[in-house]
């Protein structure tokens, strides 16, 4: 057993990292020091000066772990990359209000693809933007692949390519196949080099080809035509705008940071300037910020955003200087592979630049933080209220609920949904399809998934150690489990954790004899909440997420099956000749509608074939009546 008074006469007097965990081992804070010796001890000692978060914090710190570097730059960059791998409940995070999108050109692959992104990787793949418009951007894409014939899918062309089969996109004429192995790899690059100087705005071909679409349209009278080639160009020219606020430090890229402080949350804005242009921004709202200095919370925000960024200006001017300036400075001359300027202007141009970046910010959170703010509050104050019915001993602040959806036994699939803080986190929802279940049997079906998620979740828990990955939805696990069902559904999961060796709070959802729920089952009891509680409005609000994520899954696979039964199995109805008829008829139901004569005109059908098509849904007709 951990004893936390001997772990702390052993920690060494040298800069490191330092790592809090609580009873179910999951990390709930992350810090560095130049003496982690001296670091840590602080917080157990008197907590007459701790401020009430840190306070909060220590009662719930069962272990800690620590990493010791050679000096402080290297453990403020083991800090920022287990804060972002973790995500610690007591660090401050960074939560991306709004992402703004670039275009990557994927140079790392063979046969790159040109496609739309929200998050930069350093994986050396060209990136462009951000982009303040997700609409223009995808116009952008749509005109691109429109003229260019290079391939959207996500195949490893490395690989042997005479495994692969091309899909829809070759056959009506939008992709050349590379997976075939059939297509010049330096034509293909040419595609990539002219869309390349389209989006690092030298070259224009791209727009003459559109404003000559447009004037033929319009020459030819098809002026929806026309207006829809202006609508594009005009999505293009959001792409190459020069920009109305030129800086006097022509060709000089910086990012300019500065926030704004509500009650209980602060909006950072960051506002990118490249060349000299300001070609974009960032706002960012952080969370668990209260009695947070701002120069702690903006060290913070500079670590977590450079952290995931695959560019680092030459200037970075921020509205205050903080205290490791000096640290965080050489790490990112590190990853920009020069000199970087962090300036804290005090006069001049730069403190215009700077106070325009904090009135947008604060502007942001005028229009959006009390939103946010006022949502916050009554999610919270829901969790508390189903926190004081069940008498858990903290707020769910993590809540997983799993449902079964079936028609007659027929495609069984299982959904887990997570809510955070009272709001839907759907990165880290999952869905099961049945493996092991072959006949109508929720207990079984919902047992098979509960397994499979918590066994995958236990196998991450212990890559995580090892630093072999990156938390997920699986390797973070719930504070409350609610089940979709009574005692039985609760017994399953009961039996479930047990066997596994967890120990999770599990609930369940009771309906009433219309499928209306009536209250949660806990313990073996009964509970009823007021319909009008913020508690239960919550409840039902995660359940019917639940189950319509189920439904979602269920219905995707019983369509892609019925198109599968419709057409696969008619004789001499394969891969080409379905895709043919569904190009021509557009639908399923057209085609069964459709004579011999006329199904006999689609390419690469003949007569016989026709006749089989035809015959095959006029039997299924007859044999429904």
């Amino acid at each position: 057993m951990f004893n936390i008074e001997e772990e702390l006469k052993k920690l060494p007097d040298s800069p490191g990292v330092y790592i809090m965990k609580d009873k179910n081992e999951e990390i709930i804070y992350v810090g560095k020091a130049i003496s982690l010796r001296k670091r840590v001890r602080q917080y157990f000692q008197s907590s007459k000066n701790h401020p009430p978060k840190v306070n909060a914090m220590v009662r719930h710190i069962r272990e800690f772990e620590y990493i010791m570097v050679d000096n402080e730059v290297e453990a403020l960059v083991l800090e920022s990359n287990l804060i972002k791998k973790n995500r610690p409940k007591y660090n401050i995070l960074l939560r991306d209000d709004k992402q703004y999108p670039y275009i990557k050109v994927t140079l790392n692959e063979k046969y790159p693809r040109v496609i739309k992104t929200r998050q930069i990787l350093k994986d050396k793949a060209k990136y462009f933007g951000p982009y303040p418009s997700a609409t223009a951007v995808n116009d952008a894409l749509d005109i691109i692949k429109s003229i260019y014939p290079i391939r959207t899918c996500k195949l490893n062309l490395s690989k042997n390519m005479s495994n692969f089969r091309p899909c829809l996109n070759y056959y009506i004429g939008k992709c050349q196949a590379p997976c075939l192995g059939n297509v010049d790899e330096d034509e293909y690059m040419k595609m990539i080099d002219e869309i390349l100087l389209f989006l690092n705005n030298k070259d224009d071909k791209i727009v003459q080809i559109i404003e000559e679409k447009m004037r033929d349209a319009a020459k030819n009278l098809d002026y929806e035509g026309a207006a829809r080639y202006r609508d594009q160009l005009n999505s293009l020219n959001v792409l190459k705008e020069k920009q109305k606020i030129v800086t006097a430090s022509n060709h000089i890229d910086q990012d300019i940071i500065a926030m704004a402080r509500g009650v209980e949350e602060v909006c950072v804005q960051i506002f990118f300037v490249r060349d000299g242009k300001i070609v974009g921004r960032e706002h960012f709202i952080l969370e668990d910020t209260y009695n947070e200095d701002r120069k702690d919370i903006l060290s913070s925000f500079i670590k977590q955003f450079y952290i995931g960024s695959a560019y680092v200006p030459k200037e970075i001017i921020i509205e205050e200087e903080i205290d490791d300036l000096e640290a965080v400075s050489k790490w990112l001359e590190g990853k920009r592979g020069t000199k970087v300027n962090m300036i804290t202007p005090k006069r001049g141009e730069k403190v215009e630049l700077i106070e325009m970046v904090r009135k947008n910010a604060l502007d942001m959170l005028n229009q959006y933080g009390d939103r946010y703010l006022k949502k916050h509050r009554e999610n919270m104050k829901a969790l508390e209220e189903i926190q004081y019915l069940l008498d858990l001993d903290e707020i769910p602040n993590r809540i997983e609920a799993f449902d079964i959806s079936n028609i007659s036994g027929v495609e069984s699939v299982g959904s887990m949904v997570v809510f955070e803080k009272g709001q839907a986190k759907k990165s880290d929802y999952r869905r099961f399809k049945i493996r092991s279940v072959k006949t109508p049997n929720d207990y079984a079906s919902l047992e098979e998934v509960l397994k499979r998620r918590f066994t995958r979740g236990l196998e991450e828990k212990e890559l995580l150690k090892n630093n072999e990955l990156e938390k997920n939805g699986f390797s973070s696990f719930p504070d409350l489990i609610m089940m979709d069902g009574g005692k039985g559904q609760v017994n399953i999961a009961l039996k479930v954790l047990d066997e596994l060796g967890i120990d999770i709070a599990i609930c369940g959802l009771v309906k009433d004899d219309f499928h209306k729920t009536r209250g949660i089952i806990y313990n073996n009891t009964e509970y009823h909440m007021d319909e009008d509680s913020r508690g239960f409005r919550l409840i039902y609000k995660i359940q019917d997420e639940a189950h319509r994520f189920a439904i979602s899954y269920h219905r995707s696979l019983r369509s892609k099956s019925l198109f599968k039964s419709e057409l696969d199995d008619i004789k001499g109805i394969g891969k080409k000749r379905k895709v043919s008829l569904m190009k021509h008829f557009q639908s399923i139901e057209k085609i069964k509608n459709a004579s011999i004569d006329e199904l006999a005109e689609v390419d690469g059908m003949n007569k016989k074939v026709a006749e089989e098509v035809y015959n095959q849904f006029r039997i299924k007709e007859d044999n429904n009546e």
